[in-house]
């Protein structure tokens, strides 16, 4: 899993059925501390994220499909959440 926030929408206008009445995401990777980790990925909205938003993004094809019921599809990216704090621990010596 990682950390992102959303900074757009994607529109496609010739995609895959499979892509048919789902949004895509477009998420700046970030550090534990919300920092700019740099990278990008375009993810499959299933939580209704929005621009600025911190979200939780599963980067695990197979997972992602399951997520989506979606077996055969040619997804690898889903945000399965929307992240209100991150608590970070102490740090190891």
């Amino acid at each position: 899993m990682k950390l992102g926030r959303v900074v757009g929408t994607v529109v496609s206008t010739i995609n895959t059925p499979d892509f048919d009445n789902r949004t895509l995401l477009l998420c700046d990777l970030l550090d534990p501390s919300g920092k700019p980790a740099g990278g990008y990925l375009i993810a499959v909205d299933t939580v209704g994220a929005g621009a600025g938003e911190t979200v939780l993004i599963l980067d695990e094809g197979n997972s992602a499909r399951q997520v989506l019921n979606a077996p055969g599809a040619p997804i690898r990216t889903v945000i399965v959440g929307i992240v209100d704090a991150v608590e970070e621990g102490p740090q190891p010596a």
